[in-house]
């Protein structure tokens, strides 16, 4: 790829990856803040309050991917990713200055689920302005590879704050953590947040927005357009069902389920997941450049067959496994199989709607998707586990990458679509009974 495709990608990775820490670190770190909101007694109960505020961020993100994928179609990719990392700046800072129950009473919980709505806002726009942007400013050839750095950078922006964690962990004592320590992550990301800001304002559009007259065009970026494309948009909720589950599951909820279920030690819980999402980072981009070569769908089939037959068995010895080296294999098993999804999601629902309503085409089921999975996922799992029937939740997981592989076998392929491709839908038939004709698609041309 050429210089200016690097640029792009580099900035708009970059400005993910802080978006996905300041999101990240909420569930990383919910387990040293959720008795600071909460009257004392019951720790589960309390992190499952806690969690359920993290869940309803997860509501507010298709109001947050209508709005700001309007924004990326009627505006542009630049507007709608400059806004996002404002929204997620100022949730950063709520969080760092929110009152205790001590303080406040319920009132830090106030500020608290303020600070989440505004995250889900954020993140319902990011997601698609940061997939739309990657995969429209990468060589057709080159979609999947590029497109793989939005999982790069949200798991690099996990990482860092799954570092900064170990390090607090080794520098400060636990009272300190759960007194104050908290909050130094949300200050960090606030900080990291403006310099993104600065980033974003002098990033490049995407030659495929400015060149297909999609900012003609009227209907650009309204329900309306997205309910011309609504078979899309419902494939995209359904694929997204088994990917969103899993990823949560073997990401945000695993040093969780290590710490709570398995017994582990809170530091070494939260190193074995670091050190697999680090080699899970490392295979994005080999995942999404092979998916070039021989498609998507092999890579989203590979990973539901995975996840529906070895989720319960995966999770049923990692809360047996009792160490270090035994945890870390089996959690980067489950995220090698996880990569067939999180890899090339991106592009594939880029990739199924035309320039005029791709960001919201993505951002809405996407999110609406994401709502209804990916964000309860944590709390399903501790429901599970507060009921006494653990195991019911891998259950759950493999159900649900069960009814995603029925979508993937029936799906079309999509690395050849041609992103210009015009944005109407299909013409109703005409009076003769003659059928319509179908726009033929362009190879790829790298």
């Amino acid at each position: 790829m050429g210089r200016q495709h690097w640029k792009k990608i580099w900035v708009g990775s970059a400005g993910n990856m802080v978006e996905w820490f300041d999101w990240f670190v909420y569930a990383t770190f919910a387990v040293y803040f959720a008795d600071s909101f909460f009257p004392k007694g019951n720790e589960t109960a309390n992190l499952m309050n806690t969690m359920g505020i993290f869940a309803v961020g997860f509501f507010m993100r298709p109001v947050g991917g209508w709005l700001l994928g309007r924004v990326g179609d009627r505006k542009g990719r630049k507007a709608a990713l400059t806004m996002t990392v404002t929204l997620m700046s100022a949730s950063a800072i709520l969080i760092a200055i929110a009152p205790t129950y001590e303080v406040a009473g319920y009132g830090g919980v106030a500020v608290l689920l303020v600070a989440r709505l505004l995250q889900g806002l954020s993140v319902g726009g990011e997601y698609a302005a940061s997939a739309t942007y990657l995969t429209e400013a990468s060589a057709p050839s080159k979609r999947g590879f590029a497109s793989s750095f939005q999982y790069v950078s949200m798991t690099a922006g996990q990482l860092v704050g799954l570092g900064l964690q170990i390090i607090l962990q080794r520098n400060m004592s636990e009272a300190a953590l759960h007194s104050w320590g908290w909050r130094i992550p949300f200050v960090i990301g606030a900080l990291g947040a403006a310099i993104v800001f600065y980033l974003r304002r002098n990033m490049l559009e995407t030659e495929v927005y400015e060149e297909s007259g999609a900012a003609r065009d009227e209907d650009r970026g309204t329900l309306k357009a997205l309910w011309a494309h609504r078979r899309e948009a419902f494939l995209v909720i359904a694929l997204t069902m088994g990917g969103t589950v899993a990823y949560y599951t073997y990401t945000t909820y695993l040093t969780k389920f290590l710490a709570k279920s398995a017994g582990m030690e809170k530091s070494t819980a939260s190193l074995v997941s670091f050190c697999a999402l680090f080699v899970f980072m490392c295979l994005q981009p080999l995942a999404g450049a092979l998916s070039d070569r021989i498609g998507r769908r092999p890579l989203l089939i590979g990973f539901a067959v995975g996840s529906t037959f070895l989720t319960v068995p995966i999770m049923t010895m990692l809360k047996h496994a009792g160490s270090f080296w035994p945890a870390f294999g089996l959690a980067l098993l489950a995220l090698v199989v996880v990569t067939g999804y999180t890899s090339i999601n991106a592009c594939v629902k880029a990739e199924l709607f035309p320039t005029g309503i791709r960001a919201l085409g993505v951002a809405f089921p996407y999110a609406i998707a994401n709502a209804l999975f990916g964000g309860t996922a944590e709390y399903v799992a501790l429901w599970f586990k507060e009921a006494g029937v653990e195991s019911g939740f891998y259950w759950y997981v493999a159900g649900c990458a069960a009814v995603s592989l029925v979508v993937y076998v029936t799906m079309r392929e999509t690395r050849d679509i041609d992103l210009n491709r015009v944005s109407a839908p299909t013409p109703p038939l005409p009076a003769t009974g003659a059928q319509p004709q179908t726009p033929v698609l362009n190879r790829r041309t790298g």
